[in-house]
């Protein structure tokens, strides 16, 4: 059969040696609060002003929904492949593999995104820092130890990420010296800039700031890709995506709050885009400033490293599903004797990141799209469907408010989806480019991998019931 010579009988199966800490430490750190508080959220500052404080609630709603959501289905299929696994058990293969294709370009584009990303955090700290050269060297070497045990490598993003705590926390000290601000006042009267001046903020920018907040906490549900080396994943799993939650809304909120509550100088603070660095060079001193600037670019260090290790193992689930052909999927189902490491995989992945750094940044940035909203949205329809056909009936984990969670999701990505159109520097072409990435993944399924029978395997200690035959086509 062209399916058996497409795919090994019996891969080698990933070593589970995790706990629910483990996994949470390499989930914080894909969601990397530190850079997100200083690459991300100065530009909700920017557009809704101390209105930011009500976009960051709404945010944290839509995400605790989409929280429930992820753990539902994760309990259900604690798989590698993460989404596009969960999505294939209950849409179908078609709709598995679309989702498939739009994680394969969010999650190689991740690796070059951020890597680019550090020469902007240090260039206070080194100047004539060279991006290209910094960004090759930086994904090469979080390669290198992505390919240690999983163990190892979750006690080194623990450490990494202890780093990025403290650095979150001399921000909130720093924001809490001299409270010169009611913090209910950016609830009862929120203010946003317009020139030099502040004026009233308005419904609409904090509905953008609140979508710019929901990208800002993202990464919680990478937990799913360890899955399969984690002890007990059905029944822990949900615990360690709910917490990378909570942590994340708190270690990226308060430092949010504080800075809001003790800015001097208010309207400059929302026009700054490095506010946060600007205050701790104002309250500490220069040296203060060069090591929250140091903090931050080891917090992206320390999510390249876990993005590898997830990419990674992402990988390995596709071509155990026979997604490549030879000899791509034989070499990424290769797990090292001594590391259970996915290998080769991992180099692949490495150096994919590598190359695409010559890119530029921009293009990039489009490249990924607003695969997130569709992500999100056919992690939703997965979950309504799960239910309703019984597929998701063996999940450990229950969502509580089960109709609730999914249509905050979809209501949310509705409106970010309408005013993402509406921008049409940024928004519109990433709309176009999470469209052409949904075409060229349903072409690649409907007229090569339909005729192999393709389908997303599940490791038989969480296969649960089998998917309808409606849906199996």
């Amino acid at each position: 059969m062209v399916q058996d010579r497409m795919q090994p009988a019996s891969p080698a199966p990933l070593a589970r040696s995790l706990g629910v800490v483990g996994v949470l430490f390499l989930t914080l750190s894909v969601t990397t609060p530190a850079s997100s508080l200083f690459v991300i959220v100065p530009g909700m500052l920017q557009v809704a002003g101390t209105g930011a404080i009500r976009a960051t609630l709404i945010a944290g709603l839509v995400c605790v929904a989409t929280a429930y959501i992820y753990a539902e289905l994760s309990s259900a299929w604690p798989v590698a492949g993460g989404e596009y696994v969960m999505v294939a058990q209950t849409l179908g293969p078609l709709a598995g593999f679309v989702m498939l294709g739009i994680n394969v370009f969010n999650n190689l584009i991740f690796l070059p995104v951020a890597g680019l990303g550090i020469r902007e955090v240090l260039a206070g700290v080194i100047p004539s820092l060279p991006q290209i050269p910094t960004a090759i060297a930086v994904v090469g070497a979080c390669t290198l130890i992505g390919l240690l045990n999983i163990r190892i490598n979750a006690i080194v993003t623990g450490a990494f990420l202890l780093v990025e705590i403290v650095a979150l926390f001399a921000v909130t000290a720093f924001g809490l010296v001299d409270i010169s601000r009611n913090p209910l006042s950016f609830l009862t009267d929120p203010q946003m800039i317009d020139g030099l001046s502040l004026v009233p903020a308005s419904w609409a920018s904090i509905g953008v700031a609140a979508s710019i907040a929901i990208f800002a906490f993202n990464g919680y549900g990478a937990a799913v890709y360890f899955g399969e080396e984690m002890r007990e994943a059905p029944s822990r799993i949900a615990r360690s995506i709910m917490w990378a939650l909570v942590w994340t809304l708190v270690l990226e909120g308060v430092p949010l709050l504080a800075a809001l509550m003790g800015a001097v100088d208010l309207p400059s603070l929302l026009a700054s885009s490095n506010p946060f660095g600007d205050l701790a060079t104002r309250a500490g001193g220069e040296r203060a400033g060069q090591f929250i600037a140091a903090g931050v670019a080891l917090a992206i260090v320390n999510a390249i490293i876990a993005w590898v290790l997830a990419c990674s193992r992402f990988f390995y689930s596709t071509a155990r599903d026979g997604s490549w052909g030879r000899p791509l999927d034989r070499w990424m189902l290769t797990i090292h004797p001594r590391w259970q490491s996915p290998w080769i995989g991992t180099l692949l992945v490495g150096g994919v990141g590598m190359v695409l750094c010559f890119l530029p940044l921009r293009l990039l940035e489009v490249w990924s799209g607003a695969g997130l909203i569709a992500i999100y949205a056919g992690m939703a329809l997965a979950a309504i469907v799960g239910r309703r056909t019984g597929a998701t009936a063996h999940s450990r984990y229950r969502m509580p408010l089960y109709r609730l969670a999914p249509i905050v999701t979809m209501v949310a990505l509705a409106l970010i989806t309408w005013a993402t159109w509406f921008d049409l520097e940024e928004g519109r072409p990433a709309i176009i480019a999470t469209l052409a990435q949904i075409v060229i993944a349903a072409g690649y399924y409907w007229f090569i991998l339909r005729r192999r029978g393709w389908s997303a395997i599940v490791p038989a200690d969480h296969a649960g019931p089998k998917l309808p035959s409606s849906l199996s086509t």
